[in-house]
């Protein structure tokens, strides 16, 4: 655990700052909107002047042994604090894991004994440090300062709220509504979260957008204890494989960052095209920049939508087992996937690379075709005899009726190296296997 005094740090402009820490944000509080975090640029600003890191904050209460990537949007998140030179403080909730979240529960959730949750704590803290560096994170227990509240001190800090308020707390309303029990212990919950922002006199609070109730509490118990009221950063919930609920073990959805690299690869493969710009958001490190112009680049056919899943699945394996891993479980991946469905049996047309109309920007007369050389689909369907015309595959293109070695395609042009040296095109019914000449 690291504790040291605050030292001057020379940090990267304001606006540079902004542009990796609003990335993939919901909700900045207090903000005029969330594109214009005007509170966060303030505090940044002043960090800035002085040399002081910000105080970055995000916790975590240990109620089971593993961690899905759902978990770490907000990790990742300190990991950009971090690389900006703040001090993230990665928040072990071990007491308020007694009480339990009561966020988005419609019952009282069973208490956890405090071995099970040490032993949580000590799994995290393992898994934690494949996203955080272990030597600039603060690493705290919040037992360290509430096992140590009196009686004296805990109501004073639940005077300073009212039931009323808390009911309007939406998941207690519901269960208020519905005549379902709430455990009066439930009700100390937002009230110990928020004192943790006071002991640890935090800047910034990181949470989902399901957390707000709860983050906002510790702007008001900082506000009473005479100290600047942090900023709130929500990241949106991650949704699972199915691209529609939250990602969670019970649902069958998740994915484990302790899974071994060729399931996580695969199951990132499994994901939607949809789904892929989210997880890029969410997942990585990229800049908001750099994946809008990815984006273009898949729209305008310069990226194939396969090679950028292939992309975001080794970087994001490559984050929890390492590059190596990851190399091996994308070749993995593409011996047993990459043609799957795919008969051994097909008919075989040649096609000339020599083709002026198939690789149009390519001007180097009589000379061989790179591997990044840019093939015209809707040529290449029509020589393949599986189109009449580049106006017909064009279309199809559009339509999503065209698959390359199994896999729906939709670019209109694609490098030669990610087609391979026998692709397999399929339009409609028909299935050719190409063989280059």
């Amino acid at each position: 655990m690291s504790t040291s005094s605050p030292t001057a740090t020379t940090f990267p402009p304001v606006e540079d700052q902004l542009d990796l820490i609003t990335k993939g944000s919901a909700e900045i509080i207090p903000a005029s909107n969330a594109t214009a975090p005007d509170a966060l640029r303030a505090r940044l600003a002043e960090s800035l002047r002085t040399g002081i890191p910000l105080r970055i904050k995000a916790g975590f209460d240990p109620t089971a042994p593993d961690l899905h990537l759902g978990h770490t949007v907000l990790m990742r998140k300190l990991r950009h604090f971090q690389q900006l030179g703040h001090t993230v403080i990665f928040l072990i909730g071990d007491s308020t894991a007694l009480i339990g979240d009561p966020t988005g529960k419609n019952v009282t959730r069973k208490p956890l004994t405090r071995e099970e949750i040490a032993g949580n704590a000590e799994s995290y803290k393992e898994q934690v440090f494949k996203i955080l560096d272990p030597v600039q994170t603060e690493v705290r227990y919040n037992s360290e300062w509430l096992d140590r509240l009196s009686y004296y001190d805990i109501v004073k800090l639940m005077s300073q709220f009212t039931l009323s308020q808390m009911i309007e707390r939406e998941d207690f309303h519901k269960r208020f509504s519905n005549e379902e029990a709430i455990s009066l212990h439930e009700l100390m919950y937002p009230v110990m979260q928020g004192y943790d922002s006071v002991a640890l006199t935090c800047d910034v609070e990181l949470g989902g957008t399901d957390q707000k109730f709860n983050l906002m509490r510790g702007r008001d118990l900082q506000r009473d204890a005479g100290q600047k009221p942090q900023i709130v950063l929500m990241t949106p919930i991650l949704e699972g494989l199915d691209g529609v609920q939250k990602m969670s073990k019970s649902l069958g959805n998740a994915i484990g960052i302790h899974e071994p690299a060729p399931e996580m690869y695969g199951k990132l493969m499994s994901i939607s095209d949809d789904l892929m710009g989210r997880y890029y958001t969410l997942l990585t490190d990229l800049r908001a920049s750099e994946i809008a112009a990815m984006q273009q680049q898949i729209a305008a056919g310069e990226l194939h939508p396969m090679q950028a899943k292939k992309n975001l699945a080794h970087a994001i394996t490559a984050d929890f087992r390492g590059t190596a891993e990851a190399d091996r479980a994308a070749e993995g991946w593409a011996k047993q996937f990459q043609q799957r469905g795919v008969a051994d049996d097909l008919p075989v047309v040649e096609v000339s690379l020599k083709d002026r109309s198939l690789l149009p920007h390519f001007t180097e007369n009589g000379s061989t075709p790179s591997q990044k050389s840019p093939i015209h689909v809707p040529r290449l369907l029509v020589l393949a005899g599986l189109a009449a015309s580049n106006g017909e595959a064009t279309r199809k293109l559009a339509e999503n009726a065209v698959s390359v070695n199994g896999e729906k395609f939709i670019a209109r042009t694609v490098d030669l190296d990610a087609l391979g040296d026998s692709p397999v095109l399929r339009l409609g019914k028909r299935s050719v296997r190409v063989q280059w000449t």
